[in-house]
């Protein structure tokens, strides 16, 4: 009987993918991964959740502290990410450096197992001919997860299943009424977890970066309001400015060093490029000419036809990109993910570094206007 340990949130998802694979003849092994501590709380409920789901199958349920983990690549990297300008994308980061890689770490090492399950959506398939695994968007577009997960390797990717990505969410909650699961009916999480937690992302931050309000000017520098501190911001944030004005305007960049939040007209926010950095090559390994492809630029965006440029970096990866969009696309976000795909396959994918909107004015590296 094959050994497979299942990350367990305490969710319906999680729950699922542990059941299927139980009933399926693994011998499946539950294991949470208990995260927040000091500046976030852990999620106990989660915990009792998937303690009682485990005790429901006859499985053997375990809890890895992953307290410092968290702390020191998520929660350090959200409050360094905020105050310098950025907009982190913490999920990506979380699924390979908190997640995957210490779950098949401790699975190796502490269980005598080499395969680890979760219930994202999302699919994992072995290219024949090249024998690198690839992964594919999920059989429902509403929950399909790849664009968070373009950062596993291909070690975690060949130990890796994901059960419900050939599912929708509708038949996930079918299957888990129909097996009497007592998370069938448990609600989605809605936010990220410290949002969940804290109310809201600025309620978070506003526990270590001290308030330093400024002004909110236009690319010509021209004061139009106030704002309460920059990382209380995001590009292409058009809510909560507090500004009025003919039509309405958006964050388009942060000048650091005046401490300057930047907005412009929505007709003036669209980027014809931008820059990718840290780039996880999946499906193939980095190309040397150019190429086209589909790119994904935020979670709930449409992928759009793009051309994507290798660059030239000091160690010779590929760790770096340059993505030309077909057309201006609005909101593009340093510290975000830019996915590229073939179809449902995900090429490749990483994190924005640098945009360029069609201004006057330049652009910092931190992708603030200067004036």
């Amino acid at each position: 009987m094959e050994r497979i340990v299942v990350g367990l949130s305490g969710g319906v998802d999680s729950s699922v993918a542990a059941a299927t694979l139980h009933q399926q003849g693994y011998d499946v092994v539950g294991l949470t991964l208990w995260l927040m501590k000091g500046k976030g709380q852990c999620c106990s409920e989660g915990m009792v959740d998937a303690a009682k789901l485990c005790e429901d199958l006859g499985i053997e349920y375990h809890v890895v502290d992953s307290r410092e983990v968290f702390e020191r690549e998520i929660i350090n990297y959200l409050v360094d990410g905020y105050g310098s300008g950025i907009t982190p994308l913490p999920c990506s980061q979380c699924n390979r450096a908190v997640k995957f890689g210490p779950m098949l770490q401790y699975a190796r090492e502490e269980l005598g197992c080499d395969r680890i399950a979760t219930g994202h959506y999302a699919r994992i398939t072995q290219n024949a001919e090249t024998g690198r695994y690839e992964l594919r968007r999920a059989v429902d577009p509403a929950k399909d997860q790849s664009y968070f997960l373009y950062d596993l390797t291909q070690d975690l990717l060949a130990a890796c299943d994901f059960p419900l990505g050939h599912q929708t969410k509708t038949e996930t909650r079918r299957v888990a009424a129909a097996l009497g699961l007592h998370t069938a009916e448990k609600p989605d999480s809605q936010d990220l977890c410290l949002i969940e937690h804290h109310g809201s992302m600025q309620t978070f931050l506003d526990k270590y970066l001290a308030p330093k309000p400024g002004d909110i000017v236009d690319t010509e520098g021209r004061i139009l309001g106030q704002h309460t501190g920059i990382h209380h911001y995001t590009i292409g944030q058009r809510k909560g400015l507090g500004i009025a004005a003919a039509n309405p305007l958006y964050v388009v960049g942060f000048d650091m060093g005046k401490n300057h939040v930047i907005v412009a007209d929505r007709s003036d926010a669209h980027l014809p490029d931008c820059t990718v950095q840290r780039v996880n090559w999946v499906a193939i390994a980095a190309p040397q000419e150019p190429m086209k492809v589909s790119v994904q630029i935020r979670y709930r965006s449409e992928a759009v036809g793009a051309t994507l440029v290798p660059l030239a970096s000091g160690n010779g990866t590929g760790d770096r990109v340059r993505i030309v969009f077909d057309e201006p696309q609005f909101g593009v976000t340093p510290g975000q993910a830019a996915v590229w795909y073939d179809g449902d396959r995900v090429l490749g994918g990483g994190l924005i570094e640098a945009a360029v909107p069609e201004l006057s004015a330049p652009m910092t590296e931190a992708g603030a206007l200067s004036h």
